[in-house]
């Protein structure tokens, strides 16, 4: 075991950094180092037990679910509005479609069909958001949709899981066993959802001081595998308890720091799963089946353009959003593995449809960030061949849906005002039992404290942010870091605003807000930027921090370290006569004075700043060693360097 462990872990690793040199995601270098140790690329696979290496995969299937609830949060889910949920249900559906409609051309019947339509439904998450990232887009108005879009496909993947479970087991698909299972599911994350809110945060807030990192981690991974047995025994999949867990945790304050803990071994375990996913990958069936793959390509990258783009801007966004967004969606990920996988285990689909779809996803992921890059020109060719009218509409359309959409958060239609004073009614009856009260305070309290930590420490008001946000201008929060040439610059020297058309509106610094700097302000190491501007504006800002980066890892081999130097005081010298503090010795030299030695054989530690220089005074300096002697030499000082 421990041999295989060694095995799979040196190749994933090499492969990864290749991957990596060559900037391709890290999840295709698992995918080949699976490929390399399997049995079909090499004639003998390197890995003596597979089952081992099955079962740590599917413990990797539960990490990367259960750090996908973290990052997920229900009230999000709220937030994020029709945009994503129209666009997401468009995708969702759209892509289906198309999914079945292609395993029907291929030939392809049975469990294959709706296996296929559920893989090609969904977009890579971690792709999306390493794509975005790494093109430096993270703050423009399109990321936020896209996120949202991948939340709400998040949730439908869940779900589907579940449905397809059900389906393959029985072998048929019933409106009464879909309204059944759709019902217990919700059942299910209400009750638990409801209940962890109730109890775990609190546990949390109790014993805060005594939780650090090692109990934190054990803590969180125990409250994950008890879920998924508590999952396992309700009838759902483990990955579901997974996942619900996470999203638990995910609105608690400790929700940041438990996902910082427990990234490691979600890398751990991601990585054999994603290695086992390659070890099941024949190259010979790659060549055999290249028709379907480049046929459920095509249909991929060009559905998720469709449906991504029509639904964002059925949404009512504006052309430019929607056509980033769709071109952002043009792969399939982790849950095309995960419901393959699935199919596999449950012995419903072929063997080759599990090659077939890792291999679409090799291909789409490798072609994202090139796909990304053509939104722009796209964008370009439809507005100098769109019609003047066909213009007109478009804008038009987009100005009612978000004055629709303003207006419906200030007046509610009748009939959900109804629904509102039952709830309410129906609440006010359920708390007036014995002890509802406390624990709906107690929920209530819960569940929002993550929210009112984050408002205290946010940029802007709400308010703010959303009427600049109507006006085309973005909001962007980015920290400078601790190598940036920008730290220790008043904003007068950086000149941002003529420079990159950005403005700073606001500087956190240790939780002190400084609204409206003036151009006397410093920024220094760790500062939290607020940034108000286009996405044009924010893009040209981030590339000169980067610059600043750049240029300071450049100037780090000529940068010299702080010395202890001691130099001697000559008749002639310009500082002989003059106090330390105005010597310049601390300004031009760049340096502090430690101690003064008197011929008399008196010493002064940290002398005081109007002590006056005398002849054959010996002054110890730190600083930096050639500025500072570069000083000293002009001054015309011996440097007698008395501790030699």
């Amino acid at each position: 075991m421990i041999q295989d462990l060694c095995i799979i872990m040196l190749t994933a690793g090499i492969t990864s950094l290749l991957f990596k040199l060559f900037k391709q995601p890290v999840v295709l270098g698992y995918i080949v180092a699976g490929m390399l140790v399997g049995p079909h690329v090499l004639g003998e696979a390197w890995v003596t037990n597979e089952e081992n290496v099955e079962t740590w995969g599917e413990i990797g299937v539960l990490f990367l679910l259960f750090s996908l609830g973290l990052e997920f949060s229900f009230k999000k889910l709220l937030k994020v509005g029709s945009t994503a949920i129209i666009g997401a249900g468009v995708i969702v559906v759209g892509m289906m479609v198309a999914g079945m409609m292609t395993a029907y051309f291929l030939g392809w019947g049975g469990m294959n069909t709706i296996f296929l339509g559920g893989m090609l439904c969904m977009s890579s998450t971690t792709i999306v958001f390493k794509a975005i990232e790494e093109a430096g887009l993270r703050s423009h108005r399109f990321a936020g949709v896209c996120f949202g879009i991948l939340i709400v496909e998040d949730l439908f993947a869940v779900v589907l899981m579940v449905l397809l479970t059900s389906i393959a087991v029985k072998n048929e698909f019933e409106g009464k066993e879909l309204l059944w299972q759709i019902g217990k599911l919700v059942m299910y994350i209400a009750l638990w959802f409801v209940l962890g809110i109730i109890f775990i945060p609190t546990f949390l807030k109790k014993f805060k001081k005594h939780l650090n990192d090692e109990t934190l981690t054990i803590f969180s991974i125990g409250l994950c595998l008890g879920m998924v047995l508590l999952a396992v025994h309700a009838g759902f999949s483990s990955a579901l308890g997974a996942f619900v867990m996470g999203s638990v945790l995910a609105e608690t304050i400790d929700a940041e720091r438990i996902e910082h803990l427990v990234q490691p071994i979600k890398n751990i375990f991601g990585a054999i799963f994603f290695v086992s996913v390659g070890m099941m990958i024949d190259p010979a069936l790659l060549l055999e089946y290249w028709l379907p793959i480049t046929i459920i390509t095509i249909v991929v990258i060009i559905g998720q353009i469709l449906f991504g783009s029509f639904g964002t801007l059925l949404s009512g966004q504006p052309l430019r959003v929607a056509l980033q967004t769709g071109f952002s969606l043009v792969q399939i990920g982790e849950f095309a593995f995960i419901i393959a996988n699935l199919g596999q285990s449950l012995k419903v689909t072929d063997n080759s449809l599990y090659p077939i779809v890792v291999a679409v996803s090799v291909i789409t992921t490798f072609l994202t960030p090139y796909i990304m890059k053509l939104a722009y020109p796209t964008l370009s060719f439809l507005e100098n061949h769109m019609s003047s009218g066909t213009k007109k509409l478009l804008d038009s359309y987009v100005e009612k849906r978000q004055t629709g959409m303003t207006g419906l958060k200030e007046r509610k239609p009748s009939w959900i005002a109804q629904i509102d004073r039952l709830v309410k009614y129906l609440l006010l009856k359920i708390a007036m039992a014995p002890g509802i009260n406390q624990l709906l305070r107690i929920f209530n309290e819960n569940l929002y404290a993550r929210e009112r930590l984050a408002e205290s420490q946010r940029g802007l008001e709400r308010e703010v942010e959303d009427s600049l946000i109507s006006l085309e201008m973005n909001i962007a929060e980015v920290d400078v870091p601790d190598n940036s040439a920008f730290a220790g610059k008043a904003l007068k020297d950086l000149n941002i605003r003529n420079v990159t058309g950005a403005n700073i509106v606001r500087i956190i610094r240790g939780g002190v807000n400084i609204n409206i700097p003036g151009g006397n302000h410093r920024l220094y190491p760790g500062d939290r930027i607020i940034l108000a501007g286009s996405d044009t504006d924010v893009s040209a800002f981030q590339k000169m921090l980067e610059t600043s980066l750049a240029s300071t890892e450049q100037d780090d081999s000529t940068n010299t370290n702080i010395v202890l130097d001691n130099f001697t005081i000559n008749a002639e010298s310009p500082l002989c006569g003059k106090s330390i503090i105005r010597s310049g010795i601390r300004e031009k030299g760049n340096c502090i004075v430690m101690g003064l030695i008197r011929p008399s054989e008196d010493f002064y530690t940290n002398p005081d700043p109007n002590l006056i220089i005398q002849e054959d005074d010996i002054i110890i300096v730190a600083g930096e060693e050639q500025k500072m002697h570069e000083f000293f030499a002009q001054a015309a000082i011996s440097n007698p360097k008395i501790w030699s």
